[in-house]
């Protein structure tokens, strides 16, 4: 069972970042208000394929809560029932969330995914936390925190639905990642707790606190970095999407802070490294980090000399999101190290 458990907690971590890779690829097609409705996608389970599909019909059955577009609103059927010749108002009632209405097929396919991987996640967390009652009497702490993932992904779930119904607003989206965020290291933690063998590591203080400052700088980077999109998404609405070499024309003061914590976490990480290779403790995934954060840096400059190559947004978030998540590790396997040492 415990075998079971674990390999269930690290399908729920794959599927999570698959849930951030997918709202990467939302972000940079811009495809969040795909679907202007939650949890469906205009009214339907599997989402419309032609705009046709969304226009009135005569003749035609609909089902309550089916969305369909009229005179440039969505209008929600109130019950089932055929139309008639004519349209009969009286069937239907405006969509009363917000005013957005518009189809395109390729946003709302984008976003229809990224909400199917969001269900598979949250499906996986449910089932991981139903393995999780065979530990309540070795380690409550297992069951608790699995129940905890499942409630959070809930609560994920709402956030994903005040964003589409704020139409996208900066604050909430901002909020969307951060959550996203704390359930990785909320699973990260399960998989350290459920991991019986584990490789010793040599216990250092000051390592101890120099990966807990690193994560700190990390974590504090992605919500810049978001910012910075969020400066780039009002750019974009102003110059337009072909526009690409006047999306970072006079940055806000986030973009420098961004831009100066990329050198400052180069640096400390280095100098992590250093550290480790001079102790022999054996943090393997250091080298990790180092990679990451080359590959990011590589991407951030892309995107600011080289006006946003196709892809380096999603690669850019994703590759921070796993930097969080490998330093969060390093953080846990420090925490070990310093029990495993106080009981020697």
């Amino acid at each position: 069972m415990s075998n079971r458990f674990l390999k269930t907690a690290k399908i729920s971590l794959i599927l999570v970042y698959l849930v951030i890779v997918a709202g990467a690829i939302v972000r940079m097609t811009g495809s969040g208000m795909g679907c202007p409705d939650w949890p469906k996608c205009f009214g339907y389970y599997i989402p419309p394929t032609e705009e046709s599909q969304l226009e009135w019909h005569p003749d035609s059955t609909y089902k309550k809560g089916q969305v369909i577009i009229r005179n440039e609103q969505l209008w929600v059927a109130t019950q089932n029932f055929t139309t008639r010749a004519t349209y009969d108002s009286s069937y239907w009632e405006p969509y009363t969330k917000h005013e957005y209405a518009i189809f395109n097929p390729w946003h709302t396919w984008i976003e229809f995914i990224n909400r199917l991987f969001g269900a598979l996640a949250g499906l996986a967390t449910l089932v991981l936390a139903i393995l999780s009652l065979w530990y309540w009497k070795k380690n409550k702490k297992i069951t608790l925190l699995s129940w905890v993932i499942v409630f959070a992904m809930g609560f994920q779930a709402w956030l994903g639905a005040t964003v589409v119904y704020s139409v996208l607003n900066p604050f909430k989206i901002t909020i969307h990642m951060v959550m996203a965020l704390l359930i990785v290291a909320m699973l990260l933690y399960l998989i350290a707790l459920s991991t019986t063998k584990s490789k010793p590591f040599k216990y250092d203080r000051m390592t101890l606190m120099l990966f807990i400052t690193a994560l700190t700088i990390t974590f504090l980077q992605v919500i810049l970095g978001t910012q910075v999109r969020e400066f780039v998404d009002a750019r974009i609405d102003v110059v337009g999407e072909a526009a690409k070499d006047l999306w970072l024309i006079e940055p806000t003061l986030q973009f420098y802070i961004h831009r100066s914590f990329s050198i400052l976490v180069t640096v400390l990480n280095l100098f992590i490294a250093y550290r480790i290779y001079k102790l022999d403790s054996g943090y393997s995934k250091i080298n990790w980090v180092l990679s990451l954060i080359f590959f990011e840096i590589i991407t951030g400059m892309a995107m600011y000399y080289w006006s946003f190559p196709f892809t380096t947004q999603p690669f850019h978030l994703v590759l921070a999101s796993l930097l969080f998540g490998v330093q969060f590790y390093l953080v846990l396997e420090a925490l070990k190290s310093k029990r495993s040492h106080k009981t020697l």
